[in-house]
């Protein structure tokens, strides 16, 4: 009879280290051959869990032997646990292959085809199953134990770090801490800073954000950006010194309980404000509270206008053609009149008066000269911060000259072809270099900016031009600002209240030079090529 060989280990580095698969064969092969059996086929799955049939050589084997007419008669396995550590699966699996005339024999755990041969069967698949739990059970605990210790778990660290091996011992050799990677690091700080900030006076939601930093040569470790991977980043509490173990169930990747994760303190990326922020804007951007389109929306209070009456977001509404437009409450738009009887208002005068008060009340030199004590206080704090920057800074510009220099070499030598691939990587290169050292002169100045820099005659240039530019609607320039300071404007009767935050008022000042906001492109007086 023609049978077929399934051998199995549970993890690649098993696969990898140890001779588990190659004996598995052998011993099968000498049982076949004494019990003169023909092997027609050997199906090897290394790195794959019994617990489940998410195993893709297990699939092609189970679909091999399902054809008509099945090309061998039995599926041979070293012991019942490498064809599956579940007894309710094993007996499903094992019930559709004897339709199929196929069936399941372990060489070490050989049993009858009468009824006790199937109750051993069964009996030797709840062992398997119950010694899978026990093992998975005492395996976590270590590990947890491990994580408690300040340990990483793990093959692969968060972007942003990397692993090194500790002192101390484990089962497999030493065990690993995490350390910052520091162009990876630099890249995490640039993200938040995108995110919070917006680039030249635009708002960069996820997409927009990826395809900015994938334009740019900054990738994800030799690959595109994903969404997905954005909103990790942003969101992930490493960057601020917390990593935490044992977050998800690992065979239904589900969420556990914030009371089970385990606390690894590492090394902080992001201060804390930072990563607040980030999550301040995220949380104003989800879809109930902002729709995406709300992000990059050129309508000035879309997102920040809320109904006083029943506390719904305002939207853009339209009549006669197009020919008036005005802010509507959505319970009134979506639910009728009988929920909400706010009036509609008018988007010209609302969006003139909004604006004309943020100019008159906020922008003003005596309520920015009370924040400068502490702003100066929070320069003097960043600069430790500004200077390790700057040499993580230096480190990768001179890393990329050096990439860069060997380039050129091998193209100059012949020993690589100047093709567009090679053209489009040196693009790619220069893009970046020229983004550090815009980067590395921006952190020097900050590095070397005395505390006491901003004075009054900044904050008055500072407030002056900003109000004669918040009214511009087609720079975009009030919405942008708009967004940054202010959290709500909500309409109640003939009032509007406007809610925001000094700390946000602090940061719009901080980012100035010279009363100027550095990522404005059109603060430039005389709007020419120089940025």
């Amino acid at each position: 009879m023609a049978v077929a060989l399934y051998a199995r280990v549970s993890t690649a580095r098993q696969a990898e280290k140890v001779l588990s698969i190659p004996d598995q064969l052998k011993q099968m092969r000498e049982w076949c051959e004494a019990n003169d059996y023909l092997v027609a086929m050997e199906y090897v799955e290394p790195g794959a869990s019994a617990t489940d049939d998410k195993r893709p050589v297990f699939q092609q084997m189970i679909s091999d032997a399902l054809l008509a007419p099945a090309p061998f008669g039995a599926i041979i396995v070293h012991s019942l646990s490498r064809f599956f550590r579940d007894s309710l699966e094993f007996g499903l699996y094992e019930r559709k292959l004897n339709k199929a005339g196929v069936k399941v024999v372990s060489i070490t755990q050989q049993t009858s085809d009468d009824p006790a041969g199937e109750m051993a069967r069964k009996i030797f698949s709840l062992f398997d199953e119950y010694q899978s739990k026990e093992n998975g059970k005492h395996t976590l605990r270590a590990m947890k134990e491990n994580a408690r210790q300040g340990f990483f778990n793990g093959a692969r660290p968060p972007f942003g770090y990397r692993t090194i091996e500790a002192e101390e011992k484990g089962v497999r050799g030493h065990k690993k801490r995490l350390e910052i990677d520091p162009a990876e690091a630099a890249t995490v700080c640039r993200i938040y800073d995108l995110y919070i900030n917006g680039h030249r006076g635009h708002n960069l939601g996820m997409k927009a954000l990826a395809q900015h930093l994938d334009e740019r040569g900054i990738l994800f470790r030799g690959r595109p950006w994903r969404i997905q991977k954005l909103q990790q980043i942003l969101s992930d509490e490493t960057y601020v010194g917390r990593f935490y173990f044992n977050r998800r169930d690992d065979k239904t990747k589900k969420a556990k309980p914030r009371s089970e994760w385990v606390c690894t303190d590492v090394e902080p990326i992001i201060e804390a404000a930072i990563f607040e922020r980030a999550e301040a804007v995220r949380a104003s951007r989800i879809a109930s509270k902002m729709p995406p389109r709300a992000v990059t929306n050129p309508t000035i209070l879309t997102g920040l206008l809320r109904c006083g009456h029943c506390g719904a977001g305002m939207t853009l509404a339209t009549g006669k053609g197009g020919k008036y437009r005005y802010y509507k409450c959505t319970t009134k738009m979506n639910k009728g009149v009988g929920l909400c009887d706010a009036p509609n208002l008018p988007m010209e005068k609302m969006d003139e008066l909004v604006l004309a008060r943020l100019a008159e009340k906020v922008f003003t030199p005596a309520r920015v000269q009370l924040m400068l004590q502490q702003l100066q206080k929070d320069m003097k704090a960043a600069k430790s911060q500004e200077q390790a920057q700057l040499v993580t800074l230096n480190a990768e510009f001179k890393k990329l000259e050096q990439q860069l220099e060997r380039l050129y070499e091998a193209v100059e030598h012949g020993l690589l072809p100047l093709d567009d691939t090679l053209s489009r990587r040196s693009q790619r290169l220069q893009a970046r270099r020229q983004e550090l050292l815009v980067e590395i002169a921006g952190t020097r100045q900050k590095v070397h900016m005395p505390a006491n820099a901003i004075g009054k005659r900044q904050i008055n240039a500072f407030c002056n031009a900003l109000k004669s530019r918040l009214m511009d609607k087609e720079s975009g320039f009030g919405k942008r600002y708009l967004s940054l300071l202010v959290d709500e404007v909500r309409v109640e009767g003939k009032e509007a209240t406007m809610r925001g935050s000094h700390a946000a008022l602090a940061h719009a000042l901080s980012t100035s030079s010279g009363g100027v906001p550095s990522f404005m492109t059109e603060w430039r007086a005389k709007q020419d090529s120089n940025e």
